[in-house]
């Protein structure tokens, strides 16, 4: 591992990156992960190799507690050189394409997933594609994949907006807003809750099914944002609290899996809206929110190609008007991923913390859900009547989906490197969502997703009040603070769709016009 030294420079610190340590920089000190908490990380491995060789600072303070920040000190392996106390970042090898695997000996070696796109006039972005099989894979990555490239980013400017968020940061603390509203908070939620669930189970008893399936699907529409809290640390702020409340929630009434959906959130919250790294943006062959997916991009989260071909240049030009079809079926698809990362983890023995009595206890809840529910359906007196009852169930959540996308899908998807501070890529990639007070419920209090991008465990019934205090730090940096109506951001979206479609439309034409040269020349 190397031996501690007082002062790292950022070459020193280059070369111990490329020999495979995981190096991140905090409070301009350097933390070095051993391999053993990179696997066992709650937020995933990925999380924290998305910030090696880079200043993580705001982040780490976003998202970890006191507690868990205080054991930071057991990393520390010195400091780093610094200019003006101005950090010069590296790009992670994860950005270019690499990662560390296992060898047949079991030792950690260098493994070449993907290769970036060559560059284009945007000559900041880094876009991976899948690596070419047939090209010799080299011993490692060298020195030149942790250069950043151009950008027009000023690192005085960024580490201006870095120093300012960490001011707003302690106004937020010393506000009090970290402190749960148990009951003026989640008194009305559990209220909501039970009502839902009484009117369903009522409805149900008295056969008026599809009364029943829209009251169900509306408290799953709700519990998901507890659930989502519950994953962020931000109710009762205590991990094993936390998950066991969220478990119950998710997996045994919702079906679901709160450990997928960390394991995908914390990525999304880290790199939002990065067309290889952000799984919520990863939906090809259905939708695309930028052209960038045209060059079939490698996904670094679900390690596969997302492909772009013929069939993806159809659905994708007809995105804007299957848009809200898809949101709709949208609960089928968090099944789909949820049930696939239980099964990856079911062969994963570097499990995160608390990863084996959760995991057990969710494949428990999954199993649980489809008993019950699966006895609600065939409660239901014909296989018309339970396919009617599941589909307009979950037909019932789609406002979740559409809240989802509102907040992202019509924002920036550049990659501006590794040079850019967290407020600025939050600000850049997300928006709100104008609403009353009184209809917040409708959105879970997510509506207010700037806010909660910036201070992901923020309890959400304080972010009204945070968000305030986000504005003005936005407009004492110059920074865009977005925010639309729900129409007229449903408008934004539906734009930025039609746009790509149009592309796409273009795309598919110039490829059947290939097509109908290439076997005119044949017959000829």
């Amino acid at each position: 591992m190397g031996a501690t030294k007082k002062e790292w420079t950022r070459e020193e610190v280059a070369v111990r990156i490329l020999a495979g340590e995981t190096l991140v920089v905090y409070n301009n000190q350097l933390l070095r992960i051993p391999q053993a908490w990179l696997n066992t990380h709650p937020g995933g491995s990925l999380a924290i190799l998305h910030f090696v060789g880079r200043d993580a600072t705001d982040e780490i303070d976003a998202y970890h507690c006191d507690q868990t920040l205080a054991k930071l000190k057991s990393y520390v392996i010195g400091t780093v050189e610094t200019s003006s106390g101005i950090w010069e970042p590296l790009v992670p090898p994860i950005m270019t394409g690499w990662v560390r695997k296992l060898t047949c000996d079991g030792k950690t070696a260098w493994h070449n997933e993907a290769t970036p796109l060559p560059p284009s006039n945007l000559s900041t972005e880094i876009l991976l594609v899948e690596r070419n099989s047939c090209l010799l894979e080299t011993s490692g990555p060298t020195l030149s994949h942790l250069v950043p490239p151009p950008t027009t980013l000023s690192l005085k400017d960024q580490a201006r907006h870095s120093a300012a968020y960490k001011t707003l940061h302690n106004r937020i603390i010393d506000a009090g807003l970290y402190n749960t509203r148990y009951i003026t908070g989640y008194g009305p939620e559990v209220a909501r809750y039970l009502l839902l669930a009484a009117s369903s189970a009522v409805a149900y008893s008295h056969d008026w099914l599809i009364t029943s399936a829209v009251c169900l699907g509306l408290l799953w529409h709700q519990l998901v944002f507890t659930v989502h809290d519950l994953g962020h640390m931000g109710v009762t702020h205590d991990w094993t609290k936390d998950r066991l409340i969220a478990i119950l929630l998710a997996d045994f009434i919702g079906g679901l899996s709160v450990g997928w959906w960390v394991d995908n959130h914390n990525v999304h919250h880290l790199v939002t809206n990065h067309p290889s790294h952000d799984p919520d943006i990863a939906h090809l062959p259905f939708l695309a929110v930028s052209t960038a997916f045209f060059d079939s991009l490698w996904s670094s989260y679900y390690k596969r190609t997302m492909v772009f071909n013929r069939v993806s240049a159809f659905l994708i030009s007809f995105q804007h008007k299957l848009f809200y079809i898809l949101l709709g079926l949208g609960r089928f698809n968090l099944y789909a991923n949820a049930y696939t990362f239980l099964w990856r983890k079911a062969f994963d023995h570097r499990r995160a913390k608390g990863g084996r009595w959760s995991w057990w206890l969710e494949v428990i809840g999954v199993l649980f859900f489809w008993c019950w529910f699966g006895a609600v359906l065939k409660g239901c007196g014909s296989w018309s009547r339970a396919i009617t009852y599941l589909m307009v169930s979950h037909v019932a959540t789609s406002p979740l989906h559409v809240q989802i996308v509102l907040s992202h899908f019509s924002m920036s998807t550049e990659d501006l490197g590794p040079v850019e501070s967290f407020p600025h890529r939050q600000l850049r990639t997300t928006t709100d969502v104008i609403c009353p007070p009184h209809l917040s419920f409708m959105h879970g209090g997510l509506h207010l997703q700037v806010t909660h991008h910036l201070f992901p465990r923020l309890p959400r019934h304080n972010l009204r009040e945070a968000s305030v205090l986000v504005k003005e730090f936005a407009k004492e940096q110059d920074l865009v603070y977005a925010e639309f109506g729900f129409i007229s951001g449903n408008g934004e979206v539906l734009d930025v769709l039609k746009g790509v479609a149009d592309q796409a439309k273009i795309v598919g034409m110039v490829a059947d016009r290939e097509i109908r040269e290439a076997m005119e020349k044949k017959v000829r």
